[in-house]
């Protein structure tokens, strides 16, 4: 039987897999698989939220110039060079299919962001993958691996699985060493969640190159994730680009003026940025001292290494955390460890009680 074929590199792909947000015979599991900020939106963002809801019949603005305009208000920035996307992985999304097709390659890290992989084979590009180093990007790896045919590289920084980072001196080195035609897309989707002194997003090093772009996201310590708002800011060509091939009206009615109120509510950002820090040290402190191998993260999550051997392993922790009712997340690419969202004070205790039960108990 005949009938209309997508392309051969689509038919076989993997399609991405979100966290599990259910378990059989639980009826309210926490859900600490996401990375979602449990601090919650502004209280100014939810009211602008429920009063949009009286325009609901009417299209957002296609290019969402007002939202633009309070993140370059907020950040400092050319809202010229800003663009809104139905979250930064729509913005992803966009780059590569834009930028990149058969016969060209896209870089990025063997532990990153599922979109980079995914989109890269949707479009026919050839993905070229560096191993992680320090659980950050490897610098030098990803120097030594262009070629005449790369055409973006991606870091997501701080990185996602891992929580690690790369400090700015590593980005500068490796942007330096890129040739002028590939793209570095500086992926800080978790920007907001960092604390180190030597990070930064990556405004400035946009300003003065042409081949860098930055993307950020209004779902993590915004916690918007569910309205799906993010943006990127660009050089002029780059953005010019995006906006000739985005969806029109991408942004939904709803998530701008919410995610106005947001970005200017600093001090609501400010305590949600302190809450996560808090409980991102105590989460690495305790887990540490039952014996696991928890990755120092600048992220609203934890990577937690189990023993490989024996009973108290990832696969059995995740069993066991799932027969509690916690729902963490299992990686295929990284089999001995779970990412944990940092949760509630009440969900981020219970967590710890859980796996001291399991490390020094015999689960079955």
């Amino acid at each position: 039987m005949s009938g209309p074929k997508a392309h051969s590199w689509i038919a076989g792909m993997a399609p991405y897999v979100p966290g599990k947000a259910k378990v059989d015979g639980i009826k309210e599991p926490v859900k600490l698989s996401s990375n979602e900020c449990v601090f919650g939106p502004s209280p100014k963002a939810i009211a602008a939220f429920e009063q949009s809801s009286a325009s609901m019949l009417r299209y957002p603005e296609a290019d969402s110039a007002q939202l633009r305009a309070a993140i370059a208000e907020v950040y400092s920035l050319d809202v010229d060079r800003i663009v809104c996307g139905a979250g930064s992985d729509d913005i992803l999304t966009l780059l590569i299919h834009a930028y990149a097709g058969p016969g060209d390659e896209v870089i990025y890290s063997r532990y990153g962001f599922m979109v980079y992989p995914v989109q890269t084979k949707a479009v026919g590009a050839t993905g070229v993958v560096v191993p992680n180093k320090n659980w950050a990007a490897d610098v030098d790896g990803i120097l030594n691996a262009v070629t005449e045919n790369t055409k973006l590289v991606f870091i997501d920084n701080p990185n996602n699985p891992t929580g690690a980072y790369l400090p700015w001196s590593e980005i500068e080195r490796l942007h330096a060493g890129l040739p002028e035609n590939v793209l570095l897309v500086l992926d800080a989707a978790y920007a907001e969640c960092v604390t180190a002194d030597d990070y930064q997003a990556g405004e400035k090093m946009v300003e003065s190159a042409s081949n860098v772009i930055m993307t950020r996201t209004f779902s993590k310590m915004y916690a918007l994730a569910g309205l799906r708002v993010g943006w990127a800011y660009g050089p002029a060509e780059v953005i010019d680009i995006l906006n000739r091939v985005r969806m029109p009206f991408n942004v939904c009615l709803p998530g701008q003026p919410a995610a106005i109120e947001a970005v200017r509510d600093t001090a609501h950002l400010d305590a949600s940025v302190e809450f996560n820090r808090v409980w991102r040290d105590e989460l690495t402190a305790s887990l540490s001292a039952l014996g696991l191998d928890v990755v120092p993260s600048q992220t609203n999550f934890v990577l937690v290494g189990f023993p490989e051997d024996g009973s108290n392993d990832a696969a059995s922790a995740n069993k066991f955390l799932m027969e509690a009712g916690f729902i963490v997340r299992a990686l295929p690419p990284l089999p001995h460890h779970l990412r944990i969202s940092i949760g509630t004070e009440e969900q981020n205790r219970a967590v710890i009680a859980l796996l001291t039960e399991f490390m020094n108990g015999s689960p079955e």
